[in-house]
């Protein structure tokens, strides 16, 4: 496989992370704390998809987290990761099952071993779309997100997506954090 998919070309394949961390407000316990999670994630490559003279290759995957020994995942996402090469645009475009979609972007080189990506709600291109509910109570109203290609074989990310809640004045940070190992 050609490197047509940029600094994407090292996320295809198989992954698992054991060390994940999640920091968020739990209503149930009514307070912030960290959760550990395992996580599994799979990124298989298409391209090119072409939109009159821009070329896009991708990424199409599926991530899902399990806290300690939960049967069922806690948080799942599925979508695209998308490169161009012509303007070294780096796209992550997910639907999450609580009602949200993110197209978040950044730029990075074709060799980047880091890049970051980020959307805002109401954003010019890089946009976050909820459901009324969440709008009313836990509003999204940034993402960001920056991966690192790390030189053993993992990688790591680290995002934060501000919410405007009910519960609190003042935005609250929820963060996670993940290395990932290849498994196949």
């Amino acid at each position: 496989m050609a490197n047509e998919w940029g600094p994407l070309q090292a996320l295809v394949g198989e992954w698992q992370g054991e060390g994940g961390m999640d920091r968020s407000f739990s209503h149930s316990r009514g307070v912030v704390f960290d959760t550990p999670y395992l996580e599994k994630v799979t990124m298989k490559p298409f391209g090119p998809v072409d939109n009159g003279s821009q070329h896009l290759y991708g990424l199409d995957y599926k991530s899902a987290m399990w806290r300690e020994s939960e049967d069922n995942p806690f948080h799942t996402e599925v979508g695209y990761w998308l490169w161009d090469a012509a303007t070294g645009e780096i796209l992550r475009g997910f639907v999450v099952p609580r009602g949200i979609t993110v197209l978040a972007g950044g730029t990075a080189a074709a060799d980047a071993t880091s890049f970051r990506m980020r959307a805002d709600v109401g954003g010019k291109n890089y946009v976050i779309g909820e459901n009324t509910y969440l709008a009313a109570k836990a509003s999204s109203i940034s993402y960001e997100v920056t991966v690192t290609i790390n030189g053993d074989d993992t990688w790591s990310y680290e995002e934060t997506t501000m919410l405007r809640m009910a519960e609190f004045a003042e935005p609250l940070a929820h963060t996670d954090r993940n290395t990932l190992h290849r498994v196949s």
